[in-house]
């Protein structure tokens, strides 16, 4: 207990940059998800064809090749890419294209005369967007973005590989200086259960909140 007690600090802050990590990534994801959803659902065949391109690369890519590429390919080039913007862009492409089919998941449950119906009301698209697609859309796809989020926040791990002192990264080195490896791997993990249950309760709160909106 006394080892643990003693590493608290470390750990907290590893599982804190694990956070900042998730927020980021996911927020980003959000913007990159929705724009290449709306490559997906545009009328323009080459639209559709990168938005579908987008998507499959990157979710046929392995997150940890995809960090290592974008870590180790730019230097080759005679550009240098930090680790800290390396591991976001990285996790942000890989959300980005779960993000996007998501979305386009949720739009296409939207009934079309809903649309149809404010057309008629002459909303134009972008009011149609704001007030009928975007609120109903988000409250279709919250379940589904608390688990990308979850999932995104687990697949950080990966991230240690490029020297981020993430949770795996600090515990790794707590490992390496006390020869401990059960105590501080299973602390390690109890956080991520933490942290897990954080992103949880939070995306349940808010289909709570949008539910209740709609109720009224």
């Amino acid at each position: 207990m006394g080892l643990i007690t003693a590493n608290l600090p470390q750990l907290l802050h590893g599982a804190a940059i694990t956070l900042v990590l998730t927020v980021v990534s996911v927020a980003l994801g959000m913007i990159v998800g929705a724009a290449v959803c709306g490559l997906q659902l545009s009328t323009s065949p080459i639209a559709r064809g990168l938005g579908r391109g987008f998507v499959s690369v990157c979710r046929g890519l392995p997150l940890l090749v995809t960090i290592l590429a974008i870590f180790y390919l730019p230097p080759a080039f005679g550009l240098n890419i930090d680790a800290w913007p390396a591991a976001i862009l990285a996790l942000t492409l890989n959300t980005g294209a779960y993000q996007a089919e998501i979305y386009r998941a949720g739009y296409m449950m939207i009934p079309p005369s809903q649309i149809e119906a404010a057309r008629i009301l002459r909303m134009d698209p972008w009011q149609i967007r704001v007030y009928v697609v975007a609120p109903q859309l988000l409250r279709l796809v919250l379940p589904s973005l608390t688990n990308a989020a979850v999932d995104i926040m687990k697949s950080s791990s990966l991230v240690s590989v490029i020297a981020i002192t993430d949770l795996v990264r600090v515990s790794q080195q707590l490992v390496a200086l006390t020869y401990r490896p059960v105590e501080i791997y299973a602390s390690a993990a109890l956080l991520y259960i933490v942290l897990t249950l954080m992103i949880s309760g939070l995306g349940q709160l808010a289909e709570r909140r949008l539910g209740m909106g709609f109720q009224r």
